[in-house]
């Protein structure tokens, strides 16, 4: 998060973080153990899912989406 970001955007930022980790534990809950491979879509979701949340943690993005 850059230093200039106000205490707003760090609370957006923190929001969407958790809504970002809920999409992803829900790609992976209920598959059972081991879980089975995601399909392609699946797996498709989950590396924009995580993209996202990287550029989250950077402060690339502070606002939801």
């Amino acid at each position: 998060m850059p230093p200039t970001s106000s205490p707003q955007d760090r609370v957006r930022s923190a929001e969407r973080v958790a809504e970002l980790n809920a999409q992803i534990r829900a790609l992976w809950s209920g598959r059972g153990y081991p879980a089975p491979p995601l399909s392609e879509a699946q797996r498709a979701e989950y590396h924009r899912l995580l993209d996202e949340l990287d550029r989250v943690g950077r402060g690339d993005v502070t606002t939801a989406a």
